[in-house]
């Protein structure tokens, strides 16, 4: 059983950032970090977060984010595991502090996450296997079978063979650009 991390808006966030009360921990992958960010939020991806020493920030109040607060909340028994008194998550994750009009840093040069690629690529090798099998041979079929299969076996294992071979794309070397 999930239990979860109390919301925090993201003005009263902002007030506990501006008194130095709190300690802002965006949770996301620094492939999504690196496209856009709370400045100031300490990164701290979910895949190596058991690894991260936040020393004597514990003390200070500890608010985790991500996209949307849906990873956030999904990881509750996760990220209390790193003994903070104080717990939180920004209700609505980055895209509500975006949405209350808060300062965030944006690089567009910098790729996008490695998910969205994989969700642009799949779509499109389905959307043409469907196509071609429709108009040019029904073998084509195969090929959006064999895109959703992977998709099937990525979701089932956590394993994405597609997102490793994106991510060594030379586009995806350098995600700071």
């Amino acid at each position: 059983m999930t239990s979860s991390i109390a919301p925090i808006k993201a003005a009263e966030l902002r007030h506990l950032l501006d008194e130095g009360q709190a300690l802002l921990i965006d949770i996301r992958e620094p492939d999504e970090q690196a496209r856009e960010h709370i400045v100031g939020a300490k990164l701290a991806p979910l895949s190596s977060l058991h690894a991260q020493d936040f020393g004597d920030a514990r003390e200070k109040i500890a608010v985790f984010h991500c996209r949307s607060g849906n990873r956030t909340q999904v990881n509750a028994e996760k990220l209390r595991a790193c003994g903070f008194a104080q717990a939180y998550c920004l209700d609505g994750g980055i895209e509500a502090w975006k949405a209350a009009g808060l300062p965030i840093r944006s690089n567009t040069r910098a790729p996008l996450e490695i998910m969205r690629q994989v969700q642009i690529a799949a779509g499109s090798l389905i959307l043409a296997g469907a196509a071609l099998g429709a108009t040019t041979h029904p073998a084509f079929y195969g090929l959006a079978a064999f895109v959703g299969a992977g998709l099937l076996f990525a979701g089932a294992t956590g394993w994405c063979g597609m997102a490793k071979l994106l991510k060594a794309m030379p586009w995806n070397k350098n995600p700071g650009v």
